[in-house]
């Protein structure tokens, strides 16, 4: 239990109306989860204005209102906060309704397009093999210490997020590792959190739907680095076009990674097949069980990062060599017959480009590539085209087929991709809109040794149709239909 006057500290309050200094025992963005001592922050959405919800918050019993608008008949019985932007000042509230949580541990951001998941998991396993009580925020789970929670968003809204802080505080967490999407930068689900360390790991066309334009993309990734303190450090993958943009204006300690670019931490590639990669890391040979340039990448910030943490170098070689794959990362499976399948998160042209590029760096040609993949509805519609050509021009055979549709037909996302391919590549090109059944599929087209790529949903469990999300995991699809030949 709080007062009000406890957990006001946002600099953009303008007023205060009604009931002086009420309890607090509740913090709510959903009306329908009001009750008694609730604050309701009546958050103005691009579908819905919460404002509209505030008569029946207060009926609730909600105790204090944050708003942009006040509303025509105030209760003396219930505060009101009156802001500029209410979504900006979740986060300031929560984080003092929960008294400050991330400024009792290390937290570490990891931000950009792709290889967030995976950065941000190396690094909780990191920790805690080296006897750190952790905890981890991604978009496959939330995990404070042994307790491993389902994610909703890959960084979930600000109550969400202190309250899961605050828990890791009571639970001993002396590390955070956090994936910082773009959208929650732009809506301030970070703002007031205290971060030691941001990491960035490239930047590719994504979530245009939302950002409108690339350089808006690029300033919400940059805007993190921009906010960092002055005792914190910026790292930046150099090798990206845009990495060195993330620390123009950051007062934090600045660093830098490559494989190529001269950067603060370099490693090379000596070997690279389906099982893995050997790398040599400041000197330092290690097999690492993950594939793929994106992958050395990856362990190239974990180690970077571990090192700024204050971690000793050959203790983060040893602990990182031992892990194992990512869930839904460039998982391998076998069929009895020695077909490979391998399902990834690929949901990017970027991304998607470098795991066929990966596969096609260790097969030999005498192999068929095979890659089933499809695009999100209600998505980044521009990448759907540039999907379609970078999957047949990088493959032997593609079947399209369907992602998450959401609310769109599944049969015109297919034929958006379809717009993309290049036309001496139609011949490769298959259309299944029951994912399912494309699968199977591709597995009845493939023979012994040949390799299929399953990309988009990785460590999906469900498929979402027409908004309501049906039971569905690649990989178990997969494993059921080798099974089956």
């Amino acid at each position: 239990m709080k007062h009000l006057k406890d957990i006001a500290i946002y600099k953009g309050i303008t007023g205060f109306y009604g009931a002086e200094n009420p309890v607090v025992e509740k913090l709510e963005l959903d009306s329908r989860q009001v009750s008694e001592n609730t604050m309701f922050f009546a958050v103005v959405g691009t579908v819905t204005d919460a404002h509209r919800f505030i008569p029946q918050a207060i009926n609730d019993g909600a105790s204090v209102i944050v708003c942009s608008v006040l509303p025509a008949d105030i209760v003396s019985s219930v505060a009101y906060v009156l802001v500029d932007n209410v979504q900006q000042a979740v986060g300031y509230f929560a984080s003092a309704f929960y008294d400050m949580p991330s400024s009792g541990m290390k937290l570490v951001g990891v931000t950009g397009t792709n290889g967030k998941t995976t950065t941000c998991t190396m690094l909780f396993n990191l920790f805690t093999s080296l006897g750190n009580t952790c905890g981890l925020i991604s978009t496959v789970e939330y995990i404070i210490g042994n307790k491993v929670y389902n994610s909703s968003h890959t960084t979930p809204d600000p109550i969400r997020l202190n309250s899961l802080m605050a828990e890791m505080v009571r639970q001993g967490c002396t590390y955070c590792f956090m994936e910082v999407s773009s959208h929650a930068i732009v809506q301030g689900r970070i703002n007031a959190l205290s971060f030691v360390g941001g990491v960035f790991t490239n930047i590719t066309h994504d979530h245009l739907d939302y950002h409108q334009s690339f350089d808006n993309y690029i300033a919400a990734k940059k805007s993190f680095f921009d906010h960092l303190p002055s005792e914190a450090f910026a790292l930046t993958n150099k090798d990206d076009k845009n990495g060195m943009v993330m620390l123009q204006n950051t007062r934090a300690s600045r660093y830098s990674f490559a494989l190529h670019a001269a950067a603060d931490f370099q490693c090379r590639i000596l070997e690279n097949d389906f099982e893995g990669l050997l790398l040599r890391i400041d000197q330092q040979e290690a097999w690492f069980g993950l594939a793929g340039k994106f992958n050395a990448y990856n362990i190239l910030a974990v180690y970077a990062t571990a090192f700024l943490l204050g971690a000793d170098r050959s203790s983060i070689i040893t602990h990182l060599s031992r892990q194992g794959r990512v869930n839904g990362r460039f998982e391998v499976y076998r069929s009895p017959s020695g077909i490979i399948g391998i399902v990834d998160y690929a949901h990017t042209p970027d991304a998607l480009e470098n795991v066929l590029d990966t596969i096609n760096h260790i097969r030999t040609t005498n192999e068929q590539l095979t890659t089933v993949v499809g695009c999100g509805g209600n998505r980044d519609k521009e990448k759907r085209p540039v999907m379609g050509k970078v999957s047949a021009r990088l493959s032997d055979k593609v079947i399209l087929t369907s992602d998450n549709p959401r609310n769109e037909n599944p049969e015109e996302i297919i034929a958006e991709m379809m717009n993309g391919v290049e036309p001496q590549n139609y011949k490769k090109v298959l259309k299944i809109t029951d994912r399912k059944e494309a699968i199977r599929t591709a597995v009845m087209l493939s023979k012994p040794k040949d390799i299929i790529l399953i990309a988009g949903k990785g460590h999906e469990t469900y498929q979402e149709i027409n908004g309501v999300k049906h039971p569905f995991d690649d990989r178990v699809i997969l494993n059921e239909v080798f099974n089956q030949n």
